[in-house]
């Protein structure tokens, strides 16, 4: 039973200690089968994106196969393709509802998301932006597009796809379309043969193309129908195409070196296109669009709000106006009709059956009003002459001879090189000629007999040239006369009109609409690239170029110069029309422009009389710099500059040093002001100092001296002007001695003031030294404290480690005792039971003796009785004490195995 009891003791804890591995083993295979497991939470099924009652149909679900079944019953279809967590797919979802309000009966709308991973778009397609559009002309497509998700640009984007011919049926439709700004191809054909006549599929997906190449849109394509309509611009042949460009010569497709084919025609287009203004429509991301347009040169940007769903466009038509005679180098006859249909729109002369005495003679001199023309300009006819002869000398075409208005060859230059050659062999004829007059001569060409040269003479003053180039009128009235080598001839007075490019003013007919702009692209170094921004999006550019946030006319116009890295505004009290912009760009354009250079501003500087350190702007540097008679310590700085923050404290003490009537200390942040490109720096902080006399001679400090203000003292007074040497007056000097006393008595305050800051600092430092003394004896009695402290905390480590030795002799001894006296109870116990054992023996043996008693048996068998009892008490006590032997032996095997199982 005790070995037993002992062994359930031992085993026990061992028992519970497999338990808890057991269990911890346990709970880890649980822990890592959780982890093993996905816990990601799956996505939500997707819900509609527009509502029930939306026009669009929307495929959340992504079914694209289900979109491609629709496209297939549909002519013209919209695919929308969204992310519902987008910002702009959502910002976009109103603008495709409102465009699918208008044209939903014509225009299939079908929206799909392509965000679900368990959708077909999202596995078939692979976008890296949302939202985007995809049209589908039938089974052309997809066409991309990528302007501005605006409903009125999306929707005249639709309408072209709808229709990306326009039909061209009469003479007036011909001029409104050849007027627009931006190019135009043309295509001929003949319907009466066949509903579809050779080509016209082709060249209507050429439009398509075009759409798809080009998603601005800048193409134009049309259809004409008429025969008498194709021959103004000399169409002749059923399926020729024709592209129109206002300043160079109009094109024909080459059918005989180019197949006839939609890319074709389309690549040839879009090569030979001719841009007089060019959209700028940023998409809002980062892009190179802008920088790479300015990088071609000075760019005109002109800001206009812009509706393209709109059937006129008053304020475009006099800015393309503008444009075509910037261009127009050579006065190019195909450009003239054009200008006059765009300078009198509502003009019904083209459509009038009978046409009035205006259209009559436009028609009569429209082949000689501009015709190839060049400026000579004779020598004096007299050494003591102060005049001039100045001819005109013009290629005109025989009298027989009537070029379409639409389609006039240019200038040659060998033609013209021939015109002088013939010119300068009969200069005899024209070098003596004194006449107020304009006389003009014809003679005829020596190299084409279907030519003839026209040169008209007049005689000027010398000092009369150097007005060449201005726009006066010299002849209110000329008296023209016209001869053949002396010969008059009136029949040639209408086509004798020179053109003059850049001279003008000789001839008071060529003052057209009185602006000298007319090729001055041609007559300039500083050629301007004209670009349109819609003001409705992209008003927040004309903001940083220097536009009023205040205003309500979202018009601006503005040129930017990255080359010279000037940018020039124009007035915007001023309204925006065609003259402005006239004045605008000649004042560029010439050697000395008066334009002023816009500078960027920064608004929220406020000014403080009493601040010490001036606060510059760009508005504020003139007057602060150069117009204050006071020296000027100028200090450049950025508000990410840390350096230039450590700089403010010296800055601070030497305005205080530096008398206020004679120094002015002031900075400029040039991370928010611009400056002139002559102070521009790249480094900062840079000190720059403007002696008052001599303002233009600015010094910097130097960069390898530390900024302090001993230095920045030296650096003021070598460099003031107030130590110049030049040749004064006694009354200069003595205001010079007046202001160097009172600088001597300015400093003598200061020195004063110092002294008095030296002496408090002095009596600060004492007691300093005080405290410090009393802290340093306070140490010292730590200090003594602490080895005090650290010895009794070893000699109570000393003790504590005896007693825990004592500790541990006296818990082993004690464990002793109670084995022994766990032994000795074992013992005892065992004695009891042999005790009680002989007790019953005892008792046995009593009850006999009583018997023999009783029994009265004889003495001999009484003997031999007592004989045994003798001999089994003996042999009982024998085999108790063997019994008691065998119990210590086990008590000890018991207590020894104890102790190695312990």
């Amino acid at each position: 039973m005790t070995s037993i009891s002992s062994l359930i003791r031992v085993l026990l804890p061992k028992v519970q200690v497999l338990k808890e591995d057991e269990a911890r083993e346990e709970i880890q295979r649980n822990h890592s089968s959780c982890r093993a497991k996905d816990v990601t939470r799956p996505a939500k099924l997707p819900v509609n994106f527009f509502s029930t009652r939306s026009p669009v149909i929307d495929l959340f679900r992504g079914q694209l196969d289900y979109a491609d079944h629709l496209r297939q019953d549909s002519e013209i279809v919209l695919y929308f393709f969204y992310a519902p967590w987008c910002g702009q797919s959502i910002a976009a979802r109103e603008e495709i509802e409102h465009v699918a309000s208008r044209l939903s009966d014509q225009v299939l709308f079908v929206a799909v998301n392509c965000w679900w991973n368990q959708g077909k778009c999202r596995k078939q397609k692979h976008f890296f932006y949302f939202p985007v559009i995809h049209f589908y002309h039938r089974s052309f497509g997809p066409i991309e597009y990528k302007g501005p998700m605006s409903a009125v640009y999306i929707e005249k984007f639709v309408r072209r796809v709808m229709t990306p011919l326009l039909y061209i049926s009469s003479r007036s439709k011909l001029l409104d379309f050849l007027s627009n700004y931006e190019p135009g191809v043309l295509g001929y054909f003949e319907f009466n043969a066949s509903p579809q006549p050779p080509g016209y599929l082709t060249f209507f997906t050429s439009a398509l193309h075009s759409l798809k190449k080009d998603y601005l849109g800048t193409i134009r394509f049309g259809v004409i129908t008429d025969k008498h309509v194709a021959e103004e611009i000399s169409l002749v042949h059923s399926g020729s195409v024709y592209l129109h460009r206002h300043v160079n010569t109009s094109l024909i497709y080459p059918n005989d070196i180019m197949n006839y084919t939609a890319e074709n025609i389309c690549k040839w287009a879009l090569e030979n296109r001719e841009m007089l203004i060019r959209w700028l429509r940023p998409h809002g991301g980062k892009s190179l669009l802008l920088n790479n347009e300015l990088k071609k040169g000075p760019a005109l940007l002109i800001f206009i709000p812009y509706n393209p769903l709109a059937e006129i466009h008053p304020l475009l038509d006099e800015i393309t106006k503008v444009a075509l005679e910037y261009h127009s180098c050579n006065k190019s006859q195909a450009a003239e009709p054009v200008l006059q249909h765009l300078g009198d729109v509502d003009s019904p002369a083209f459509d009038s059956p009978v046409p009035d005495v205006h259209t009559e003679l436009s028609e009569t001199f429209s082949i000689t009003k501009y015709p190839c023309c060049n400026t000579v300009v004779l020598p004096q006819w007299h050494s003591i002459s102060r005049t001039h002869n100045v001819c005109e000398l013009c290629i005109n075409q025989t009298f027989g001879v009537k070029p379409n208005k639409v389609n006039v060859p240019h200038c040659n230059f060998l033609e013209i090189e021939a015109a002088l050659d013939s010119f300068y062999l009969q200069e005899h004829t024209f070098f003596q000629v004194i006449s107020n007059t304009i006389e003009c001569s014809n003679f005829l060409s020596f190299y084409s007999p279907f030519s003839y040269y026209t040169a008209c003479c007049r005689t000027v003053n010398r000092h009369f040239l150097s007005f060449i180039s201005s726009e006066k009128t010299i002849f209110q009235t000329p008296k023209v006369a016209f001869s053949s080598h002396g010969k008059k001839d009136k029949d040639d007075t209408q086509n004798s009109i020179p053109h003059i490019e850049d001279r003008n003013c000789f001839i008071p007919d060529l003052h057209d609409n009185g602006t000298n702009i007319t090729g001055l692209s041609c007559r300039t170094n500083k050629t301007l690239n004209l670009y349109l921004l819609d003001s409705n999006l992209f008003w927040i550019y004309a903001e940083r170029l220097g536009a009023s946030r205040s205003t309500h006319l979202k018009e601006f116009a503005a040129i930017v110069d990255l080359k010279e890295e000037v940018h020039y505004v124009l007035d915007q009290n001023q309204s925006l029309t065609g003259s402005t912009l006239e004045n605008f760009i000649k004042n560029f354009s010439i050697l000395y422009s008066p334009l002023k250079r816009h500078l960027v501003d920064d608004p929220s500087v406020h000014f403080h009389a009493q601040r010490i350190i001036t606060e510059v702007t760009t508005n504020t540097f003139h007057d602060t710099v150069f117009s204050n008679e006071k020296n000027v310590l100028l200090l450049y700085y950025a508000q990410w500059c840390g350096f230039c923050a450590s700089l403010n404290h010296i800055f601070i003490q030497l305005a205080r040093l530096l008398p206020p009537d004679n120094f002015t200390v002031a900075r400029i942040d040039i991370t928010r002001n611009d400056l002139p490109w002559e102070f521009m720096t790249d480094r900062l902080p840079t000190i720059l100092f403007f002696p008052h006399q001599r303002k233009e001679q600015s010094v910097k400090f130097p960069e390898d001296f530390p900024v302090n203000l001993p230095n920045l003292l030296k650096f003021i007074l070598h460099y003031s002007s107030l130590s110049s040497s030049d040749h004064c007056t006694k009354e200069c000097l003595h205001k010079e001695t007046v202001l160097q006393q009172g600088h001597i008595s300015h400093l003598e305050r200061e020195i004063q003031k110092l002294r008095s800051e030296i002496s408090a600092l002095h009596q600060a430092h004492d007691k300093l030294e005080e405290q410090l003394s009393k802290a340093r004896r306070e140490e010292q009695r730590l200090q003594q404290q602490k080895h005090t402290l650290e010895k009794q905390h070893k000699t109570l480590q000393l003790h504590s480690e005896q007693l825990q030795s004592t500790y541990d002799q006296k818990n082993q001894e004690l464990l002793a005792m109670a084995e022994k006296l766990q032994e000795l109870a074992d013992a005892s116990e065992n004695l009891l039971k042999e005790n009680t054992l002989l007790r019953i023996l005892v008792a046995s043996k009593e009850g006999k003796l009583q018997l023999k008693d009783k029994a009265k048996e004889p003495v001999q068998s009484e003997q031999t009785l007592s004989d045994d009892n003798d001999v089994s008490v003996s042999t009982a006590a024998t085999t108790l004490g063997e019994k008691r032997i065998d119990n210590i032996d086990t008590i000890e095997t018991e207590h020894s195995s104890e102790n190695r199982t312990g």
